[in-house]
């Protein structure tokens, strides 16, 4: 179901009134920053669960105070109008929610100080981000932007530039999606995605120091493939051959959830088909987030509506 309401700036509003003057600081100049969570429908449950909002919503309060953005809510507050706002729009499917935190002055001039900020929440219907069957990826000509220009540990909105020029390179190159490199020429991680890789039967991805977003997928699939696979991840700066010889590559994220790569720049990723890694933390991830793994469930899923059927415990 479409959404019917939105919040924004202390109330819930008709999604037709959520609107922004052009001359909005954060049109502008991106001076904004964001989050995606994303909620999905258990059919057995008739219920959503919201997978990790409040990690998600303790990342935005740190990208605000990256950007100078006092917001005037709490992480619990932010969980209590978010459940409100998806039953007010009574959305029973899967969906992505988006906050969005801005510099709303109608004004010329880039700086972040002095400016005063807004806020809104969207819930939309959503699917696949990228397709989960087997991506073919290009390394791209753009390198990822630097913690010292953008921070990649905050969602910024002007950041994403960076993230579109890739996307758009592989494309319209007839490839599925990016993979970035840093300046120092090491791997960094999707168009808008981090990844994994499984060199000699060692799960690996780079460090936080590489220029990455601190993903909540990222941690999810670390702590998934200790407990259930007893496999630790190393991680650790990757230069770009070894993505060619990699057993196995997946990228993840919340709008990825968890992508299976099977080739990079014409060269297949192992034998060319999702490796069994890959597939058992898919597997494993789509159950977590419909909440069909009690163990998880308690700690990682907020149910949006009133009563959930016995048979689910």
């Amino acid at each position: 179901m479409e959404a019917q309401e939105l919040f924004m700036n202390g109330e819930f509003i008709p999604v037709e009134r959520g609107v922004i003057s052009v001359r909005t600081h954060g049109f502008a100049y991106g001076t904004g920053c964001f989050e995606g969570i994303r909620g999905y429908w258990n059919e057995q449950d008739q219920q959503l669960y919201l997978f990790r909002a409040r990690e998600h919503y303790e990342r935005l309060l740190r990208s605000c105070k990256t950007l100078q953005i006092s917001l005037p809510y709490t992480v619990e507050q932010l969980l209590e109008i978010t459940v409100e706002l998806v039953r007010r729009n009574n959305q029973r499917q899967d969906i992505y929610i988006r906050p969005v935190a801005y510099k709303n002055d109608q004004t010329i001039g880039v700086r972040l100080h002095g400016i005063s900020d807004s806020f809104l929440i969207t819930t939309e219907p959503f699917g696949d981000y990228v397709a989960t069957t087997g991506l073919r990826c290009c390394v791209s000509s753009w390198r990822r932007i630097d913690d010292n220009a953008i921070p990649a540990r905050a969602k910024v909105c002007g950041a994403y530039v960076n993230s579109a020029l890739a996307k758009s390179e592989a494309l319209q190159n007839g490839y599925d999606e990016a993979i970035m490199l840093t300046h120092e020429g090491h791997v960094s991680e999707g168009s808008a995605e981090n990844i994994f890789l499984v060199l000699n039967g060692e799960l690996v991805t780079p460090a936080p120091t590489e220029n990455i977003l601190l993903g909540i997928t990222r941690d999810t699939v670390m702590e998934l493939a200790r407990r259930e696979l007893g496999r630790i991840t190393r991680e650790r700066s990757i230069d770009r051959t070894e993505l060619y010889n990699a057993e196995e590559i997946f990228l993840c994220g919340t709008g990825a959830q968890i992508a299976p790569v099977v080739e990079v720049d014409h060269r297949s990723v192992g034998n060319g088909q999702i490796g069994p890694i890959s597939k058992a933390l898919q597997d494993l991830y789509f159950e977590v987030v419909r909440g069909k793994r009690p163990e998880y469930r308690a700690r990682w899923c907020t149910p949006v509506y009133s009563s959930v059927p016995a048979s689910a415990s």
